[in-house]
């Protein structure tokens, strides 16, 4: 009985009705190494040319430190508005019905479909001082092409169908009953969204913050048309390492990637540690 057991509690799967775990399993860890694993394993082996000396003076190179941040603090920002707005969009489209909805809907999925530089090209000629948007912020001071805001702008662009994507399944399964029981029972709207909803939509807001910042932090195409690409004020990391390429530095390129890698596992560590731990406070989600 003992020996039963011991086996039982061993066991890692259960039986299914449906045959090949085996094969499927090794079809995905084999897929998922030659895609991922293994390239970023060249990245870290490629790194290990410069020593711990040069990556270091790669590392804390001032040029490396502003792309950085400009690249992580722009994306942050971006998904901390895509957050914001985004769940309003995806509010909107759930909660209402009106005229135009389903392009709206659609419009949502506009910069999946889109190629990032043709959306570059565009936010750079609408947000210039003489474009459609840039006349109007000129007077009052604003500069958005070509400066910080406008890798920002660019970023809250392709970032948006994240949230929305995933918060409008989730916030179509609360059930309106649940809210009429909040205002019977004398809770207010604020009180509503905050207790009722909100805990709700909290795992999925945070994936889709995640995704957001993801999508954002490695994004190329459409920002180097708005950034202006000057070192030290609105030059990226990603535009950083193809100047590394280009001039034939490829351990400093792969140096500099290394180091976007190691942060960008850090905060999306941290991401899902908060999100397990929301599941674990409020009982949503598995």
């Amino acid at each position: 009985m003992t020996t039963l057991a011991a086996s039982q509690g061993w066991r890692f799967r259960k039986p299914s009705v449906i045959p090949g775990f085996g094969l499927t399993l090794g079809f995905t860890i084999t897929y998922l190494a030659l895609i991922i694993l293994i390239p970023l394993s060249g990245v870290a082996w490629r790194t290990t040319e410069l020593g711990w000396a040069g990556f270091w003076a790669i590392a804390t190179d001032e040029r490396t430190l502003n792309a950085l941040r400009i690249s992580f603090g722009a994306s942050l920002i971006a998904a901390i508005v895509n957050v914001v707005f985004g769940t309003i969009v995806a509010w909107v489209l759930v909660r209402y019905r009106f005229p135009g909805r389903r392009i709206v809907d659609a419009a949502v999925d506009l910069p999946f479909a889109l190629p990032t530089a043709v959306a570059g090209i565009a936010l750079a000629a609408i947000y210039a001082p003489n474009g459609w948007i840039g006349q109007f912020l000129a007077p009052l001071g604003v500069k958005a092409a070509f400066t910080p805001l406008g890798i920002v702008i660019a970023l809250v662009f392709i970032g948006l169908p994240f949230v929305v994507r995933t918060v409008q399944p989730v916030m179509e399964e609360i059930d309106r009953e649940v809210e009429e029981a909040a205002a019977t029972l004398g809770a207010n709207r604020f009180q509503t969204i905050r207790r009722v909803i909100l805990p709700g939509l909290a795992p999925a807001v945070l994936t889709g913050f995640a995704l957001a910042f993801a999508r954002a932090v490695g994004e190329y195409g459409s920002v180097i048309f708005i950034a202006g690409n000057i070192p030290y004020v609105s030059e990226i990391a990603p535009l950083l390492i193809v100047i590394r390429l280009e001039e034939f530095n490829y351990a400093g390129a792969t140096a500099i990637a290394a180091i976007m890698l190691l942060i960008s596992f850090a905060m999306l560590f941290a991401i899902n540690l908060i999100q397990a731990w929301s599941r674990g406070r409020h009982g949503y989600g598995g």
